[in-house]
């Protein structure tokens, strides 16, 4: 990869990149560590990075840093079934963007990565299996339940309109 084209994926994917890494973190400063830290190590592999695998190479390390993260904050927490049969919500709301934010915040990380990915992002599964480290039946399986627990804490359209 040239100079030129490390530009070029600079200005093309910052700001996918930093969305999606700020949808996961909620904190600004550090989505944009995070996604600067992701920028410094493709400088320090350009010449053995191809221009046409940049993409996946910036989403990979965003998300291995991402995770790396909540490692070391200890963030991190994993639910039971029981946990996806007790969470829902009865509240009247008007704004759709906001229940699904609520729902996404409630899922394990790892779903929500994936989810994100996927709907936001517009990456197919294997491309999201590359960048997690999953296998594909993996990718699918977390989203399914994902998709799952978000239809059960959604419930009826009605709730939202």
């Amino acid at each position: 990869m040239t100079v030129t084209e490390f530009n070029t994926c600079v200005d093309v994917y910052a700001d996918n990149l930093y969305r999606f890494i700020l949808k996961s973190v909620k904190d600004k400063d550090i989505a944009k560590d995070i996604v600067q830290d992701t920028y410094e190590k493709l400088w320090m592999k350009v010449s053995n990075v191809e221009s046409t695998n940049a993409k996946s190479y910036m989403f990979t390390t965003a998300y291995r840093t991402m995770m790396d993260h909540f490692r070391s904050a200890k963030r991190k927490t994993g639910m039971t079934e029981e946990d996806y049969e007790n969470r829902g919500h009865n509240n009247q709301y008007s704004d759709i963007k906001a229940v699904l934010n609520e729902a996404l915040e409630k899922l394990p990380e790892i779903q929500k990565s994936v989810l994100l990915l996927r709907d936001y992002e517009g990456y197919d599964y294997l491309e999201i299996g590359d960048i997690t480290g999953l296998s594909e039946s993996q990718v699918k399986v977390y989203i399914f339940r994902a998709r799952q627990f978000l239809k059960n804490y959604i419930g009826k359209p009605e709730v939202l309109i």
